[in-house]
């Protein structure tokens, strides 16, 4: 089971990685489903209005794309891509640490990989309440 972060272009401190991990490698288990590969690029948003373009026919910028790679719906293999220069502009609407916000956004992904939507308003509504609690547990923890 491996767990990767990469940087494309940007700067971003990503501390506590080991920490996250094993967080994240928990929240896969919490909700019953197997990981096997998850892979995070960070990047502009310049860079990943491209991948929504190319890939999801989408023409707005986006905090993150998530992509489920695996053909087993028991076993995870994902990549997801988040746009730092949005979660900063994000923190700074909420009024949360950029810390905070990259957090959220970490856990919204994979919390897709898990098979939360957010299409409807309840949909919606039920990942928010899915990353309230995750972020409660991690920064509490």
């Amino acid at each position: 089971m491996a767990i990767n972060f990469t940087l494309h272009e940007v700067k971003v401190q990503l501390k506590e990685r080991t920490r996250l991990k094993a967080f994240l490698k928990e929240l896969f288990r919490r909700e019953g489903q197997g990981l096997k590969n998850l892979h995070y690029v960070f990047c502009s948003d310049d860079y990943l209005l491209t991948i929504n373009q190319e890939f999801l026919q989408h023409d707005t910028y986006t905090d993150i794309v998530t992509f489920e790679l695996s053909e087993n719906p028991d076993v995870t293999e994902g990549e997801i891509y988040i746009s730092i220069d949005r979660v900063r502009e994000n923190a700074a609407k909420f009024k949360v640490s950029e810390n905070y916000e990259l957090h959220r956004v970490i856990f919204h992904g994979a919390l897709h990989l898990c098979g939360y939507r957010d299409k409807s308003r309840k949909e919606e509504a039920m990942m928010r309440e899915k990353e309230d609690e995750n972020l409660k547990l991690y920064f509490e923890s």
